[in-house]
């Protein structure tokens, strides 16, 4: 099988699976550490992946349940669509191509294939031997729905504070918010994926944000007691 008869794009960036789906109830999307279905959304992904092994066209289960966040990740790394498109290609590919390698230790497949992602978005970074920060910006979209031109520009110029905020964050903290919300990753997935425990990544996402508060309220942008924490991101 070529990644072609897998996988392509249309013009816009949307991805759309050409690979034949299995005939078999659609799983639901992993949900966040906190619920009790965790582990047998996990259990249920397991199951598919072992089809896979056997069944390449099962993969495309996986495919369709993950292309878009693959998709977000990459893109918010490189900043480009066209590279974003090969990357993402290149990362279901191999994905497919290695899937005989990888084993179930009781953690969701996407850490698996998340890394494969990062992987590659490291080579690319370092083939090209160049470092862009992240286009935060584009990362969660904001409408103001204001119709007074002066709540507008303050508006803009709150979430421009933000962003710059996040952009001067050591890497891992800003990973660890591009792994939340543009990739949809719990906590335990991001621990794979940064080797750190689950508890771990709780600490350091809740030490983030207090740290991104500090700093908007030395520009003037709000007070704990003013700010509430879904001004500074939205929890998923």
């Amino acid at each position: 099988m070529v990644i072609s008869d897998f996988i392509r794009f249309d013009r816009r960036g949307a991805t759309v699976a050409t690979a034949p789906v299995v005939e078999t109830e659609q799983p639901a999307t992993l949900i966040s550490e906190e619920s009790p279905e965790q582990e047998p959304a996990i259990a249920e992904e397991a199951i598919l992946v072992a089809q896979a092994k056997d069944d390449p066209a099962a993969f495309g289960i996986l495919y369709e349940r993950y292309i878009d966040r693959v998709y977000a990740y990459i893109y918010h790394r490189v900043g480009n669509a066209q590279d974003t498109e090969d990357l993402t290609a290149r990362t279901f590919y191999r994905a497919l191509d290695k899937l005989h390698t990888y084993e179930d230790r009781g953690l969701p497949f996407s850490a698996w294939l998340f890394r494969i992602a990062h992987n590659l978005v490291a080579n690319w970074h370092r083939d090209r031997s160049r470092r862009r920060f992240l286009s935060l910006d584009k990362l969660w979209s904001h409408s103001s729905e204001t119709d007074r031109p002066e709540e507008q520009v303050e508006e803009e110029e709150r979430h421009e504070a933000l962003w710059d905020a996040i952009n001067e964050l050591p890497d891992d903290r800003r990973n660890l918010l591009l792994y939340k919300f543009s990739s949809r990753l719990s906590n335990l997935e991001i621990g794979e994926m940064m080797n750190k425990s689950e508890s771990a990544i709780k600490s350091l996402y809740f030490r983030t944000l207090a740290t991104l508060r500090k700093e908007l309220e030395a520009k003037g942008w709000g007070t704990q007691t003013e700010m509430d924490e879904a001004d500074v991101v939205q929890e998923v």
